[in-house]
């Protein structure tokens, strides 16, 4: 009870923390004589507010179902079919938007920018999954991901990875993660969104390398399954933090484990934790030792990170707008005259002056500086702790989902023999 309290407190703290504004165009448009015409943003058609709020409803209705699925009636059947309405409503339907991994940007863009003010949508398909997640475990991506469920449909063989290549592969959501608050934060770009490898798929107007990328993840998905929420989903790095700490989690059997041994390959994404080997740790040296020194590592990994990440600022700076086309006056004053660059003939209509445009790309630059290093030393403490759970031993009895890992799926369930 106390737990729910705190979220329900946090959560409408931060609906009355934000309020809405509108967005204005960083430049005004320029005045062509060409005969010239701005073309239009493809994007989603603006919905009216009620039906945003609909589709709050439907998440809601949707995390529920899935949650019910899962835990209270245990049926792969269920989760199935609600990951099929998922696809077809907030995929193909609802061309990808609102979405709760791209809402991880308007959330740091509305702490950082004072000037902007998340909207109250985007802010619920945000929370809600996490609130959800902090209870039941990932029921999120069992049944209302529409990413999720697009790859969970062409699963036909999976293979196993082997641990160190799982654990390899699962630093990159971090660094996705922390690349995406960078540049959200400085105002940048919104690089989940940009480089969504199914959101084209869904509105059916993606450019030809964004269809080729999300392709080559449904047909690696075949055989690696679901490639994007273990190996690259920046959101799935929040939602496995919070189901961490889910008191009510979805679990192989419904009773005592019998050890039969039947679920250990029935989980196409290696989230089952086996019981401890006792002999096979002593024999393997991991201990006390190897503990300390990692543990010892993880302040310098953490200083390794800060300084990558200082180093790095200046190229990760050019991807901003306002930095690149500074640079590029700069380095060639003769592109003012370039009737065909766009970018330049924006700004030079804009009115504003060149000091003007240097000062706010060296304060762009400096928020790069601070960001990136803080990027960095996030990345250091994360393959520090990694390095330091291949030496964590937790004494297990029973084959158990990985909390953390588990995408609450359901297949394990049918495996087992057990009955309440």
């Amino acid at each position: 009870m106390k737990k729910l309290k705190y979220i329900l407190f946090t959560f409408y703290f931060l609906l009355f923390t934000f309020t809405l504004i509108a967005q204005q165009q960083r430049f005004p448009k320029p005045e062509f004589e060409s005969g010239y015409e701005q073309p239009d943003t493809v994007t989603p058609e603006p919905r009216a507010l009620a039906l945003e709020y609909f589709d709050v409803l439907v998440l809601i209705l949707v995390l529920s179902l899935a949650t019910w699925f899962a835990l209270k009636t245990r049926s792969r059947q269920g989760v199935l079919w609600l990951s099929v309405f998922t696809l077809i409503y907030f995929g193909f339907y609802r061309n990808g938007c609102i979405c709760s991994i791209g809402a991880i940007q308007n959330v740091t863009l509305s702490f950082a920018d004072p000037t902007y003010a998340i909207s109250l949508t985007a802010l619920l398909f945000f929370i809600l999954p996490l609130a959800f997640t902090l209870f039941f475990g990932r029921t999120f991506c069992a049944g209302a991901c529409p990413l999720g469920a697009i790859q969970d449909l062409v699963i036909i063989k999976p293979i196993s990875l082997p641990k160190w290549l799982n654990k390899t592969l699962g630093l990159i959501p971090y660094l996705y993660i922390s690349l995406a608050v960078l540049f959200a934060a400085t105002g940048t770009d919104f690089i989940i969104c940009r480089y969504d490898p199914f959101v084209g798929i869904f509105r059916m107007d993606a450019k030809f390398l964004m269809v080729v990328l999300g392709v080559s993840f449904l047909l690696m998905g075949m055989f690696v399954a679901r490639p994007y929420c273990r190996f690259f989903c920046p959101y799935s790095v929040l939602l496995s933090w919070m189901s961490r700490f889910s008191k009510w989690h979805l679990t192989i059997t419904p009773a005592a484990c019998i050890q039969c041994k039947l679920c250990t390959n029935s989980c196409p994404f290696d989230a089952i934790d086996f019981p401890t080997n006792e002999k096979e740790v002593v024999k393997s040296g991991l201990g006390t030792k190897r503990f300390l020194a990692y543990a010892v590592l993880i302040p310098i990994w953490v200083a390794a990170g800060v300084f990558v990440g200082e180093r790095s600022h200046t190229f990760l700076s050019k991807a901003n707008p306002d930095v690149f086309l500074a640079e590029l006056l700069i380095s060639n004053p003769e592109i003012k005259n370039d009737p065909d660059n766009l970018d330049v003939q924006t700004f030079l209509a804009s009115g504003k002056t060149m000091e003007t445009l240097v000062q706010e790309a060296e304060v762009i630059r400096g928020k790069f500086y601070v960001g990136s290093m803080i990027a960095g030393g996030f990345m250091g403490l994360v393959i520090g702790m990694t390095l330091l759970n291949t030496v964590v031993f937790r004494k297990r009895q029973d084959y158990v989902p990985h909390k953390g890992n588990c995408l609450s799926c359901a297949r394990c369930m049918d495996y087992c023999p057990v009955e309440k």
